[in-house]
């Protein structure tokens, strides 16, 4: 399997750690883990999952998980754009409307909607 996950939701950690690799950002921001998925883009990795899927807004989440290829290739420039823009927006997002700090019970909410996302797309992926 041609994947590797990276988050910073422990459920999706894990949950995956085991069948996929998975680099666990353990109390990093969405914004750090969008900065460390750009940077592996760089380096030849190629986006399978959008950084800002889903309907939550990046400022109103602590928790993003992304898969990418394991393999480096060529340098992706649609992967680039679509990193780019997803950082350039969630620096919006949070400049704009800061993270409330929330209950517990709401960030459990956070990692659990998180980890649906991750487990429907790595599901459609099969075998990448």
């Amino acid at each position: 399997m041609d994947k590797l996950i990276i988050t910073n939701n422990s459920l999706v950690y894990e949950k995956f750690n085991k069948d996929i690799e998975t680099l666990y950002l353990d109390k990093s921001s969405l914004y750090q883990l969008l900065e460390c998925v750009r940077d592996l883009v760089y380096m030849g990795h190629s986006l399978y999952t959008h950084p800002l899927s889903g309907s939550i807004k990046p400022n109103e989440t602590p928790y993003k998980s992304v898969v990418i290829s394991k393999s480096k290739g060529v340098l992706m420039l649609e992967s680039v754009a679509i990193i780019e823009k997803s950082m350039d927006s969630a620096l919006r997002f949070m400049k704009n409307y800061p993270t409330p700090p929330w209950t517990e019970n709401i960030l459990k909410d956070f990692r659990i909607v998180d980890l649906s996302l991750i487990e429907n797309a790595v599901s459609r992926m099969g075998n990448i």
